[in-house]
């Protein structure tokens, strides 16, 4: 009876012992799903950094590429030189047209400080050839008028002279007959010679107005020529003036031409915009560059951080701002700290209904349906930028 005791006292320690592994487990299992609800894990996280593509603003020779693939490179670095001769060709050019137009501007400038005083001469000369072509034109309308009144008068002496000549061609012959006398004969001839007098003396007055006349026209046909080159010179000063404002108008194009040119010039040299390590580097010096077409990727070592993609039932658990510890696959002894930076609020969805423009997350099981991931994005504190590698996996637990 006593072994039989025995034997049942073990049994039954046995059932209680496995009942308190059972419910130890079961409590275990509760403290780890309570610790995973109010911590979240994930192992589905990767290192992320910025980087950018370096890319030529000019085109050219490469002349110098003294960095290498995946090498690192402090700010401020030279990256690769573009042969710049080119560009120091086009700047020497751009500031010579630019010297030249400056040149122009004080030789113009010059020339109107001396027609200014040509101007005010001008216009006055202006204003007396105007009086002198008035003056003049009163003069030849006083000549024109002067060599009517001796027209009129030469025409009355011809017409005197012809009476007297036919006086006395019709006396003559009546002399001889006695019909007249000698005396009334010479008084005829008298008459004759006084006629002709008064007619070539009419002839001489209307020749010579006739030639005041001629001056007349000729004063004012020079008036007219001295106005017109007055108003040549009044205009040629005035176009000058012109010129000048012209000259000026073509500084700022000159000088956007100049500021281009060593714009060029200076993008022929590149270097770091910040600490990187420089990868995807498939290019050697001598090759062409083109704007824009990129030869190498930098990686900015400034900030790191780590994404991590978490489920949608954990999401609700975790703040923006909650402590993160960080630890990398490769490095697993390693613990980094990290600050929840944003939570994602949008994934590629599972129908397909966005094309593009969200985050793909693929989910592990098709043929079970899988709650989905969201990314959380995490700030670094403390990282170590030679363990630190874009895709690398990470594994974060949010406290």
């Amino acid at each position: 009876m006593t072994q039989d005791s025995e034997n049942l006292n073990r049994k039954q320690l046995g059932r209680r012992i496995s009942i308190g592994v059972v419910v130890a487990a079961i409590v275990a299992l509760l403290l780890v799903t309570l610790d995973t609800e109010r911590n979240p894990r994930t192992d589905d996280a990767s290192v992320r950094a910025n980087f950018i593509e370096i890319a030529p603003e000019v085109s050219g020779r490469l002349a110098q590429l003294p960095v290498k693939d995946n090498a690192y490179v402090k700010q401020g670095e030279l990256l690769f030189v573009i042969d710049p001769r080119d560009y120091e060709y086009a700047l020497r050019q751009a500031l010579s047209d630019q010297e030249n137009l400056e040149q122009r501007i004080i030789d113009t400038k010059r020339k109107i400080a001396a027609q200014n005083s040509a101007v005010d001469a001008a216009t006055a000369a202006v204003h007396n050839s105007t009086t002198a072509i008035r003056t003049a034109g009163s003069g030849v309308d006083l000549a024109k008028a002067t060599v009517l009144r001796a027209q009129a008068a030469a025409n009355a002496a011809e017409a005197q002279l012809k009476y007297a000549t036919n006086d006395l061609h019709r006396i003559e012959p009546l002399l001889q007959k006695q019909y007249v006398t000698v005396d009334q004969v010479d008084q005829a001839n008298t008459a004759v010679r006084v006629a002709r007098g008064s007619y070539d003396a009419a002839l001489a007055a209307l020749s010579e107005v006739q030639a005041q006349e001629t001056q007349a026209v000729l004063r004012q046909q020079e008036a007219d020529d001295q106005a017109s080159e007055t108003r040549a010179k009044l205009g040629q000063s005035i176009h000058i003036i012109d010129t000048l404002d012209i000259l000026e108008s073509q500084r700022p194009g000159l000088a956007a031409k100049v500021d281009r040119a060593r714009l060029d010039l200076e993008r022929c040299r590149v270097v770091a915009p910040f600490d990187a390590y420089v990868t995807n580097m498939n290019i050697s010096e001598g090759a062409y560059a083109r704007p824009g077409s990129p030869m190498f990727t930098l990686i900015d070592t400034r900030k790191w951080w780590v994404v991590a993609n978490y489920r949608e039932g954990k999401v609700k658990n975790i703040r923006i701002g909650s402590p993160v510890d960080v630890y990398l696959m490769g490095h697993p002894e390693r613990k980094f700290t990290g600050l929840v930076e944003s939570i994602g609020y949008g994934v590629f969805p599972e129908d397909g209904s966005v094309v593009a423009g969200l985050p793909n997350i693929e989910r592990t099981l098709n043929w079970v349906h899988l709650s989905s991931r969201f990314p959380v994005r995490i700030r670094v504190q403390n990282p170590d930028p030679d363990l630190f590698r874009v895709g690398a996996t990470a594994v974060t637990v949010v406290r």
